[in-house]
């Protein structure tokens, strides 16, 4: 009969705690049971920082999803606090009334925001006023970005200048927040590094554009209905909508104090990680004090994780874990910044080693004591940190030349560091990936740095680790270590990165996917998951002289509509910039009788979308409709969204109305690597939502326009970056068009504008579009113009099917599940 393990707390260390006892055989053991008070699976809080720049979406930060804890027979109570444990009878009590038995206990409650005394930081009934944050959880980020996003609110300031505060600062950057940091510390990060560090350090984030003011408490947050501002200690104010409080954290021992376990700093444990005088409670990660430390990185939560799983399965009995030598190895507001041991000198003995170059940001550090090296620190150059983290961890000699500890000299160079790593040295903090896992899965046959990768999930955190992770798996596979050429290529089926695919393509005067296949993929083998990348970029491409071959087309393109769950289309008219008028709503009315249209729907792009209709009544719909297609379906501009506009708008400055139907009038159709949408707003209040489109237009006083791209608010959030502000609408409708075609010449297959732009760079897109850098406008432009003089409706297609089967009902092979008809 299988013992009962329950876990309370879901985070990164509770999780890893379970993922280390199933490695060791405890899903046989055990029946495991955890409790966690977010209501999802568990999520890499490190990356945190990413998703409130819009880096990364917060699906993306997922450890383990839901579905991870059914797999391995896990029962998963989220969002249930557990409020105390009996340890005598061996219960837990949750806070919805669950009481559930154990026979061994792991507390894993992590730790949460610190908020230091200062007025006006709570409402009369105690809680924490609007448009103060802290920043801990996914529910955090989700709110500040949520907050960030509204035009009215223009400026934030971040209390706490440490790691975490200043990617706190740089991520509201993203959203056009300006931003302050205001940290008590006489220098930036002054818990990992020392004042000239600190003072380096202070200038390049000022070069970001992030004010910062050190030696300063806030007193009070200021304003009555809402946020303007902070008071600090010399009664200086600064003006802001938002606070954000990183002001450090603090162990979450609650359930412990209630439960009558040894608290001090945090739960107390010993080598073991057993709780003090408890056989059967452990606990692991930020809520524990093991030798009077209290760890509040990630690194020795895993090691941690690793020695309670040994005792709890009883796999090893005398593991032990005696404390953790803490280093950090990351990317601060942009920075790389490596931090270990003393931050400088404590001893008149100390050996201390300073390089400093403020112009270009570079600072190291290295402190050595006895011959061992006990403090480094890397600020802008993070290339010896291999060697130096292991010299730090394992007291490695030290060459007599000191100075090549920092720079390559000859020794210790990269390579020879990465092989005097030990197998147990950590490489990839967050996901706890030592050199001897990676050793071990190039054994096991990944023979490519991606590979390694996948198979271990080192590099899948925060990224600062890619290039350690490299040099193993190259160190590892003794210099045959293969490039996985697939990653660049623009389709699976041909080995070519788009741009040489363009050039091949135009070198043989291929026409057509089949053409394509022929002469470029290896064999001429077609392959069907190249086919709608190619058939796109053809298009795109040839425009009118492109040979159309349907079987190349995805179900969608093929009938020109969307296909849905049940099996039947949806048919959305076009409706240009979201305007009808009577004879278009009298006639879509007519339709949707006449065919007995199931669902009449407002789309999210002010259309309206026809859902239900079967795939051979589609010819009959559009001919009834009479009206263009919407473009409601493929990887193709759709739609352009408009708010009133000066018209009828009491605020409006710019016709939005006119320009937006003359944005949808010229680009309607055209192919790109992703969907397309664009919005035009009459005024910056931007009610067309403009600053979350792929393309955005927003009026401004004085009769001007500014045009925002990269934008997006769907599963991926993201306020677009300012391209320019013009003068006219046909200068707008210009630029807009020379960047959609430059993304569409160089946008990886499904890569939308929100992930292009950022790769590419803002700074390198406005040189292009707007000062003709590389000398391609004029191409740009043309290119642009003979899409546009292409276009056909393919809705005409109703009177003359290209293919007897186009619109024929095929049987179908298993039975659809039917949408509910409301």
């Amino acid at each position: 009969m299988k013992r009962q393990l329950v876990v309370i707390g879901n985070g990164m260390a509770g999780a890893r705690a379970v993922e280390e006892i199933l490695a060791r055989g405890g899903g046989d053991a055990f029946d495991i049971t955890i409790f966690g008070d977010e209501p999802y699976g568990n999520y890499n809080r490190i990356m945190l920082s990413h998703v409130l720049s819009g880096e990364e979406n917060d699906a993306d930060i997922f450890l383990n999803a839901l579905p991870w804890y059914r797999e391995n027979n896990i029962t998963l109570h989220a969002g249930v606090r557990v409020e105390r444990v009996d340890r005598y009878s061996k219960h837990v009590f949750a806070a919805d009334g669950r009481v559930v038995p154990y026979d061994v206990l792991i507390i894993a409650t992590g730790s949460h925001s610190f908020l230091p005394p200062m007025d006006g930081l709570y409402t009369p009934s105690g809680s924490v006023r609007h448009g103060v944050f802290t920043f801990r959880t996914m529910d955090d980020t989700r709110k500040m970005v949520q907050f960030a996003q509204h035009e009215h609110h223009r400026r934030a300031v971040v209390i706490g200048g440490g790691l975490l505060g200043l990617e706190a600062a740089r991520g509201l950057q993203a959203y056009g927040l300006g931003v302050a940091v205001v940290h008590s510390g006489g220098h930036l990060m002054n818990a990992q590094i020392g004042p000239d560090g600190g003072a380096i350090l202070r200038r390049s984030v000022e070069a970001l554009g992030i004010e910062v003011h050190t030696g300063g408490r806030t007193t009070a947050v200021l304003g009555q209905d809402r946020i303007t501002g902070v008071r600090l200690r010399d009664d200086t104010e600064l003006n802001c909508d938002m606070v954000v409080v990183t002001a450090g954290i603090r162990p979450n021992v609650d359930v412990a104090v209630v439960s009558g376990l040894p608290v001090e700093r945090a739960i107390v444990v010993d080598d073991h990680l057993r709780v003090m005088d408890e056989e059967d409670i452990y606990a692991v990660g930020e809520c524990v004090q093991h030798r009077g430390e209290v760890y509040g990185l990630v690194a020795p939560l895993w090691e941690q994780a690793a020695v309670l799983a040994d005792q709890v399965t009883g796999v090893d009995h005398s593991s032990v874990y005696l404390g953790s030598r803490t280093a950090t190895k990351l990317k601060v507001a942009g920075v790389d910044v490596a931090s270990m041991g003393l931050p400088g000198p404590e001893r008149d003995t100390d050996e201390h080693i300073v390089f400093s170059e403020p112009s270009r940001g570079v600072f190291k550090s290295i402190v050595i004591r006895d011959n061992k090296m006990v403090g480094a620190t890397l600020l802008g150059d993070s290339r010896k940190v291999a060697y130096l983290t292991q010299a730090f961890d394992q007291g490695l000699p030290l060459p007599e030349e000191r100075l090549s500890l920092m720079f390559d000299l000859g020794s210790p160079g990269e390579e020879e560091g990465v092989a005097e790593l030990a197998d147990s040295a950590q490489v990839c903090n967050c996901n706890g990936v030592s050199k001897g896992t990676l050793v071990a899965a190039v054994q096991g046959g990944c023979r490519s740095v991606p590979a390694a990768m996948d198979a271990t999930r080192a590099g899948k955190g925060c990224g600062s680790c890619k290039l350690l992770v490299s040099q193993v798996v190259e160190w590892a596979a003794g210099g045959a270590v293969e490039v996985d050429p697939a990653a660049s290529y623009y389709v699976p089926g041909i080995p070519l990165d788009k741009a040489a695919l363009m050039s091949r393509i135009r070198e043989l005067g291929l026409r057509s996917v089949s053409q394509v296949f022929a002469a470029l993929a290896p064999g001429s083998a077609e392959d069907a998951k190249s086919k709608m990348g190619l058939a796109s970029l053809l298009k795109m491409m040839l425009a009118g002289q492109y040979i159309d071959e349907r079987d190349a087309r995805f179900i969608n393109d093929r009938v020109h509509a969307n296909i849905q769950r049940d099996g039947t289309f949806s048919v959305v008219p076009q409706m240009k910039g979201g305007v009808t008028s009577v004879q278009q709503l009298r006639t879509i009315a007519d339709v949707a009788e006449k065919h007995n249209i199931p669902m009449i729907k407002l789309t999210g792009g002010q259309r309206i979308d026809l859902l239900g209709v079967p795939k051979e009544d589609l010819p009959q719909v559009w001919a009834d409709l009479d009206m263009p297609s919407g473009y409601a379906y493929g990887k193709s501009f759709r739609t352009v969204k408009t708010c009133v506009g000066k018209d009828y708008c009491r605020f409006g400055t710019g016709d939005s109305t006119g320009l937006g139907i003359s944005l949808e009038t010229r680009f309607q159709g055209i192919e790109s690597p992703a969907k397309l949408k664009l919005a035009v707003s009459g005024c910056p209040r931007n009610c067309a939502e403009s600053l979350v489109k792929d393309v955005g237009v927003v009026a401004v006083e004085g009769g001007r326009w500014e045009i925002y791209i990269g934008g997006a608010a769907g599963a991926h959030i993201r306020k677009g970056d300012l391209l320019v502000t013009v003068d006219t609408p046909e200068e707008v409708t210009l630029l807009a068009g020379r960047f959609m075609q430059y993304y569409r010449e160089n946008a990886n297959w499904l890569e939308r504008t929100y992930a292009f732009v950022p790769r590419v760079g803002i700074d390198k897109i406005r040189s292009v579009i707007l000062d003709d850098s590389e000398g391609i406008a004029a191409r740009l432009d043309a290119a642009m113009q003979a899409s546009v003089d292409s276009y056909v409706d393919p809705w005409s297609e109703r009177d003359d099917p290209l293919t007897p089967g186009q619109f024929r009902t095929s049987l179908p092979l298993t039975v659809l599940p039917q949408v509910p008809v409301r």
